[in-house]
């Protein structure tokens, strides 16, 4: 490794050179030219995101960003761009001088392995060898111009080729590509789309530590520089300027995530991690006053078990992992990675339950679950391994079940609300958006007003007696008839973190509801020459005894090493609720300076039973995270009854609630979806969305909620124009 302007640690290219790729066509292609290259190996990646984030560059150079495009009148384009340039379509036309009516369009997979004989996620310009019909004219973007040497895929996204610019278009010209060149402007982040990573940079002493922006990017307007005195490790973004990258400066400095070497993988640590113990405590206490045990299956389950509820699998199918070897050796039989549990959970209940006395029967399971996630993975949010709890119940019949899919549900509000400090709507997911293979589904749908995108919060499926069927769980019931169970499933995972963090962060750092704080409070000691260490300790001793024995979780932080605005800042970051400082003065009027962190209050508060006082005001604050982040949610949430105003209250960042024809019909749904995707694209001078991209400006229905409005009589269907039977909750979602 060298190290690039101090502190950013990049690749040298003498260590990743891979003289196993010289059997690669490109490469061979690039010898038999004459073309000076290089070649190296890295982990893969399938966007131009993966890319800066996983595999670091010195400044003067830089990745490609690859983009397919077609066009009826005018034919293919290969434009070839720099990770930071934005596309439009319509201004491309322009600068390409195509004439006429343009309707530049991404271009699909199969007519991009028809001419350029690569996959989507592996293409480069140097794939162009390829067009021997001449059909695609090749665009290069003229800030990749600028760059010492540019790096490009071969046809595979593990692995990269490094060109100067002159040598690239050497080479697009000896193969009768002659590029065109074009000046692109910078991308302008759309709000709900986050960086899947942040590349890595190093603390003094050169020991790699958080993600931070790449040293070849360009500099951000919106972001801010350090002034002198100032240090870069306060947040970079702002949230309401660029909410992307604000979200990935929130988990990295407020030490929640670390980035790790297979993308859409993350280390949780412990400040995270102790959120998601405390929701656990609490979840734990709660199921358990209902019956139901923990439990713990095994991690893999066979093929034959997977693919038996055809329903069920064709819903997971693109996201399942597989084991196919053993050391050197390949499986008779590949094994799948659990995705969710259903089937290999159901054959033991099968075993387990003969009569009607063996039922209900309620297990819950923490775990990890992989779904293999190509599409912009997002630290908690999407990413290819999660933590969840999933609880799976057998009853004798459907009323049975049905209480146990709202017991369930009503847990997962609670810990939105009362632990998250963040407001949901709970509802039934239409037959579209329900459980593949299951009866019905129920959800908690939540707001965040950053992006102004609707997230699932959580699930709970009556799942009927289909996978009874499939699983044979049957029971003789009282009359001595076989019978088959009615099973519910129910799910929530570390999505949670994510949705409050962004609910409630600021441009400082966390915002934390007391709840679910790894520390309510921390103390602070003011010394100086006028209060020493050996002063300061013994009163705030006492006070951190008194918090504790209130059941506060609090800290004092007696480090010498950092002063005390450095303590304000870094616990400030890290979200705690409460900092309680201490001085001369507080000592000598014994009381200390208590300072609220979601809205700044501060108060001076005496130390006799300041447990109990604070104990209080934590709840004070719970409460009023709550009902700012509801009226926040609330302002967002209008009621529609004609298609003219749909779309443009979703660009306002609405929900919107709409009269619909039932929750089957998912013709209009579809209809809804695709509609709404083309008008907010006419309306923002695009033409199409990189079907790649996790996000999208089309809606979808998030539920339809157990509270409905008033429904006058002979309300139509906002789409169909057929009566309407019920109200549907609409947005762009996560």
């Amino acid at each position: 490794m060298t190290s690039v302007e101090g502190d950013v640690q990049a690749m040298s290219l003498d260590d990743k050179t891979d003289t196993n790729l010289n059997d690669n066509v490109l490469v061979k292609k690039l010898v038999e030219l004459g073309i000076d290259h290089q070649v190296y190996s890295h982990a893969a990646c399938t966007t131009a995101e993966d890319l800066v984030s996983n595999v670091a560059l010195p400044a003067k150079e830089t990745h490609t960003k690859n983009l397919f495009f077609k066009d009826k009148k005018h034919g293919l384009f290969l434009v070839t761009i720099h990770p930071s340039s934005h596309v439009n379509t319509k201004e491309l036309g322009k600068l390409l001088k195509l004439e006429g009516k343009t309707n530049l369009r991404f271009a699909d997979a199969a007519l991009l392995q028809e001419c350029l004989q690569c996959q989507p996620g592996t293409v480069g310009p140097l794939a162009i060898v390829h067009d021997k019909d001449q059909k695609v004219t090749q665009v290069l973007d003229q800030k990749l111009l600028d760059y010492a040497k540019i790096h490009s895929h071969p046809l595979r996204n593990d692995a990269s080729v490094v060109l100067t610019p002159s040598d690239l278009q050497s080479y697009l010209c000896q193969v009768g590509h002659e590029p065109l060149v074009v000046e692109l402007g910078d991308a302008q982040p759309l709000s709900g789309k986050i960086p899947a990573n942040r590349p890595p940079t190093t603390k003094k002493g050169g020991t790699t530590t958080n993600p931070a922006a790449a040293a070849n990017a360009p500099k951000n307007k919106d972001k801010k520089t350090a002034k002198k005195g100032d240090t870069l490790l306060a947040l970079q973004w702002k949230k309401d300027e660029n909410f992307a990258m604000w979200y990935s400066d929130v988990i990295v400095l407020s030490e929640m995530i670390s980035y790790y070497d297979i993308s859409g993988c993350y280390i949780l640590r412990p400040w995270s991690y102790k959120i998601w113990e405390l929701m656990q405590v609490w979840f734990n206490a709660k199921i358990q006053a209902l019956d139901v045990e923990n439990a713990y299956f095994p991690l893999f389950v066979s093929q034959d078990r997977l693919e038996k509820e055809k329903d069920h699998v064709e819903g997971f199918a693109p996201e399942v992992a597989w084991v196919t070897k053993s050391g050197d050796g390949e499986l008779a039989k590949p094994i799948a990675v659990r995705p969710t549990s259903e089937t290999i959970m159901y054959p033991a209940f099968s075993d387990w339950i003969k009569s009607h006395r063996d039922l209900p029967l309620k297990l819950n399971q923490w775990s990890n679950v992989v779904r293999w996630e190509f599409k912009d993975p997002t630290p908690f949010l999407r990413s290819r391994e999660f933590l969840w709890q999933e609880g799976h119940t057998a009853h004798v019949d459907y009323e049975d079940s049905q209480v146990m899919v709202m017991e369930a549900l009503d847990l997962y509000k609670g810990v939105y609300q009362d632990l998250l400090a963040v407001p949901v709507i709970p509802g039934y997911k239409t037959e579209k958006e329900k459980f593949a293979g299951g009866h019905q589904t129920t959800t908690v749908e939540a707001y965040i007003p950053g992006s102004g995108r609707a997230i699932q919060g959580a699930t709970s499926h009556n799942l009927g007696q289909n996978f009874g069927k499939m699983f044979d769980i049957t029971f003789q019931d009282e009359k001595g008839e076989s019978q088959t169970a009615w099973q519910t499933s129910w799910g929530l995972t570390t999505r949670t973190i994510g949705v409050m963090v962004m609910v409630h962060g600021d441009d400082t750092g966390l915002v934390l509801p007391p709840a679910v704080a790894p520390l309510q409070a921390v103390i602070v000691p003011i010394i100086s020459k006028k209060l020493k260490v050996e002063d300061a300790t013994p009163y705030c001793e006492s006070i951190l005894k008194d918090l504790v024995a209130a059941g506060i979780r609090a800290k004092l932080d007696d480090r010498v090493i950092y002063n005390p605005g450095w303590k304000y800042n870094h616990w400030e970051q890290k979200g705690v609720p409460v900092r309680i400082e201490v001085g001369p003065r507080d000592i000598e009027n014994k009381q200390a300076r208590v300072v609220v962190r979601y809205n700044g209050e501060k108060v001076d508060m005496t130390v006799d039973n300041l447990g109990q006082a604070l104990h209080t005001k934590l709840d004070e604050i719970q409460n009023a995270m709550f009902a700012k982040a509801k009226e926040t949610r609330d302002s967002h949430l209008v009621q529609v009854t004609e298609w003219k105003d749909f779309v443009p209250n979703l660009e306002l960042n609405n929900l919107v609630l709409t009269p619909w024809c039932g929750g089957e019909h998912q013709d209009w749904e579809e209809w809804v979806k695709n509609k709404s995707r083309e008008e907010s694209l006419a309306s923002r001078g695009e033409e199409g969305e990189d079907e790649r991209c996790a996000t999208s400006v089309a809606a979808k229905t998030l539920c339809i909620p157990f509270e409905q409005p008033e429904l006058p009589e002979g309300t139509k269907c906002i789409a169909s124009g057929l009566p309407a039977t019920c109200w549907v909750l609409w947005g762009r979602s996560y």
